[in-house]
């Protein structure tokens, strides 16, 4: 299934996208898509059963928002230098663990809604990424069948970086990750059982029609598996909770002088093979 919440910020209502490509209403069936109902597996087969017997009332998507596929996320944990030609591209060392830091939940916005570039900013980055959405409570986990088994769905995630705050600054990592708007999420959550390989996905971003990325997952240092599994040695991953897995080649950061970072006015536009296609345009905070 293709489950994603549309509507204004804040008031979005949960909806599911048909095999026509039809948008279908859920919300006499259920309140949001949430970890709540991720976790539901009942609740689900009441969808997909609905779903079957054709009864999901048409939306009408004509000028109607797209919000991120996911309410109530409880956090975002992200894995970096995760494919091997992005490490390649900034010189870095293949990591001997995951490189995990966060982004807060608050930073999710919708696929197509406005980036805003911080202020005094003059290095902000792209990267397209694909999400791991849980869907079960995962507590050291042993083996990689466990870390899917507790997988519900992917989908496509823009992890966008202030390179300046994040690598010249000092600290960690997140001062660099963590501005407003900055990481649009969606527009579909993709249930886990439409999604076979997530090591087979091709993830493109192109900034003001020009491609930048053009990678694989099949390039991940650390797949899927690996990395949930992994993350919940340190973490208790709860339902709802977000992964976004690291970026291929091609980001600013690792292209000659003059670097070509992302200004007002650029429009940046990112897919993943069956996970869908974002659109937003750059504005000045």
């Amino acid at each position: 299934m293709k489950l994603l919440r549309v509507g204004t910020a804040g008031a979005e209502r949960p909806a599911l996208l048909d095999e026509d490509g039809t948008l279908r209403d859920l919300s006499a069936l259920v309140d949001d898509v949430d970890g709540g109902l991720l976790a539901d597996e009942s609740a689900l087969d009441r969808i997909r059963a609905a779903l079957g017997a054709g009864v999901l009332p048409a939306l009408d998507a004509t000028g109607l928002r797209v919000g991120p596929p996911v309410g109530r996320i409880g956090k975002v944990v992200c894995i970096g230098l995760n494919y091997h030609d992005h490490a390649a591209e900034n010189g870095a060392a293949i990591p001997a663990e995951p490189v995990v830091f966060f982004k807060a939940a608050d930073t999710v916005v919708g696929p197509n809604d406005t980036v805003l570039v911080p202020r005094r900013s003059v290095k902000t980055d792209w990267e397209v990424e694909l999400a791991i959405v849980i869907g079960r409570t995962a507590r050291y986990l042993e083996s990689d069948e466990q870390a899917m088994a507790h997988v519900a769905g992917y989908a496509l995630s823009h992890d966008v970086s202030e390179r300046e705050w994040q690598i010249e600054r000092g600290g960690t990592w997140d001062k660099g990750k963590n501005c407003e708007t900055f990481n649009p999420l969606g527009p579909w959550l993709v249930t886990a059982d439409e999604v076979p390989d997530p090591q087979a996905l091709s993830l493109k971003l192109w900034v003001n029609g020009e491609l930048k990325q053009n990678g694989s997952t099949a390039d991940q240092i650390f797949p899927v598996a690996e990395v949930v599994r992994y993350v919940s040695q340190f973490m208790t991953l709860y339902p709802g909770d977000i992964i976004n897995t690291g970026t291929p080649a091609g980001v600013a950061m690792g292209q000659p002088e003059p670097k070509p970072y992302l200004r007002a006015g650029d429009v940046v536009e990112l897919e993943i093979e069956g996970l869908g296609r974002q659109r937003q345009e750059l504005k000045d905070a």
